[in-house]
């Protein structure tokens, strides 16, 4: 069965994940799906995407699939690592993606909503960066995400207490762009793509690979890289990584030793 469902109106395609049971984790399977899709939206020529969990949902994405994460002596989060992938997939696709946001969104799940070019969310939507929950070393890149989303002091709140922030806030901080009822949500975001649609697709396409590239234009030097790596490195050894696995498929409180 399909943990995605891709549906095409004209231009607009909506891309919907379907696995509510597991909370739409970004399982290799769930990524998969969204990949393929995309590819088929690009193929179509969409001009505009949504990216939606099924309406009326809890969690729009919990993140990662911990189950698959290595469990330890190797980077959970590496260039070729399922999540990584659909993120650049996200970024340098040609035409702009709407993120529908209904109920939690945490983790990688996060990463992805704020990778999407648009956030609409609705009023009980939230919102939770929380690797420090699990032990993991998140990654320049995908903190980068974060830093292009939002300020750098509300990233270190978000990354150190792991607590989610509502959607009032996160529109208040430039997070997302609109939030709308839960009644409302579908049809607005379709009307913002229906405008989309009437735009110039190439000048569209050419300004989102500026922005990109503009985003990413940060400075880092062969040793600040190879220093931070290797503080990763040293995390992702630890015996608090393996603590955070373990402790989370076993439905408990992990108990760190910064070891």
């Amino acid at each position: 069965m399909s943990l995605t469902r891709i549906d095409t109106d004209g231009r607009l395609t909506v891309i919907t994940m379907t696995n509510a049971p597991k909370r739409n984790a970004l399982s290799e399977e769930m990524i998969e799906g969204i990949l393929a899709a995309l590819k088929q939206a690009e193929a179509d020529k969409a001009r505009c995407v949504i990216l939606r969990a099924e309406p009326g949902t809890k969690v729009w994405s919990a993140g990662h699939d911990i189950s698959e994460l290595p469990k330890t002596h190797r980077d959970p989060l590496g260039w070729s690592d399922p999540l990584r992938v659909v993120i650049r997939a996200i970024e340098e696709f040609p035409a702009p993606i709407i993120a529908l946001i209904e109920g939690g969104v945490w983790g990688g799940g996060c990463e992805m909503a704020l990778a999407c070019d648009m956030l609409v969310a609705t009023p009980d939507s939230t919102f939770a960066i929380t690797p420090a929950k699990l032990g993991i070393p998140y990654n320049i890149t995908g903190l980068l995400t974060f830093m292009n989303a939002v300020t750098l002091h509300i990233v270190k709140e978000m990354a150190f207490t792991a607590q989610p922030i509502s959607a009032e806030r996160a529109l208040a901080l430039g997070m997302i762009n609109h939030v709308q009822a839960a009644d409302e949500i579908t049809r607005f975001c379709v009307d913002m793509a229906r405008g989309i649609e009437q735009l110039a697709p190439l000048a569209i396409a050419v300004m989102k690979e500026e922005l990109r590239v503009l985003a990413s234009a940060h400075s880092i030097t062969p040793r600040m890289f190879e220093r931070v790596q290797g503080m990763r490195r040293t995390v992702y050894d630890s015996t608090d990584y393996e603590e955070g696995v373990k402790a989370f498929q076993e439905r408990r409180p992990p108990v760190f030793l910064g070891e």
